[in-house]
């Protein structure tokens, strides 16, 4: 059993996930002509369900990444911060990047929220999102969305959709899936080649606590 305030809950019941989201800025931009995309979002996001004791496991966790940033630091993809105006993003270099989150424990991961730049109607190319207790993801890689059509980032061709970005962030089902380090790749965006997060939210359950020295 589990106490949540006053309340008393079973270990294996369900409770919604909430997240506080930045205000809706006003958003323009060209329309992304691609047969392969979800509706926008209008009403606001499907309700999720999370088991009881679930929380962002990335707030302030270290964020290392395939290159340098060109604007912005990495720290600000799990500083909390979704507010993606003017100072509130950060900018990977052009071309296909990745920024990875250590969660620093081994965790049964239940869903990933993530926010790009959000101010102008965009859409990012060639997404990945993995998960693996291997900070290399070179073994026990577990892939939870994939809209990677052209199979340009090696994981295989995606069956997920793209999307317009939005302040709600994309919420993604991680299924329960068990990792220490969180990888998003992405492969520039239909307004130019540049990679770039507000934040990335990563909801789940510390199980196992690893090894916490740096490998070489």
């Amino acid at each position: 059993m589990f106490f949540c305030g006053t309340r008393l809950f079973a270990e294996d019941e369900k409770v919604l996930l909430e997240t506080k989201l930045p205000m809706a800025p006003l958003v323009s931009g060209p329309v992304f002509q691609n047969t392969n995309m979800e509706s926008p979002i209008k009403s606001g996001r499907r309700e999720f369900y999370v088991p009881v004791g679930t929380t962002n496991l990335a707030l302030h966790k270290p964020v290392t990444a395939s290159c340098q940033t060109t604007v912005g630091n990495l720290a600000m993809i799990t500083d909390g911060v979704k507010d993606g105006d003017d100072g509130g993003w950060m900018e990977l270099a052009a071309g296909k990047q990745w920024a990875q989150i250590d969660l620093q424990y081994s965790s049964e991961i239940h869903a990933v929220i993530i926010w790009h730049y959000y101010y102008q109607s965009r859409v990012y190319l060639n997404m990945v999102v993995a998960i693996s207790d291997d900070p290399e993801f070179k073994k026990d890689v577990k892939v939870v969305f994939n809209n990677d059509l052209e199979n340009a980032i090696g994981f295989g061709k995606g069956i997920d959709r793209n999307y317009y970005e939005s302040y709600m962030g994309k919420l993604i089902d991680a299924k329960g899936v068990k990792g220490r380090y969180v990888r998003l790749y992405s492969n520039g965006n239909t307004v130019n080649k540049m990679n770039h997060y507000v934040e990335v939210e990563v909801f789940g359950k510390p199980e196992t606590k690893l090894n916490s020295i740096r490998q070489p």
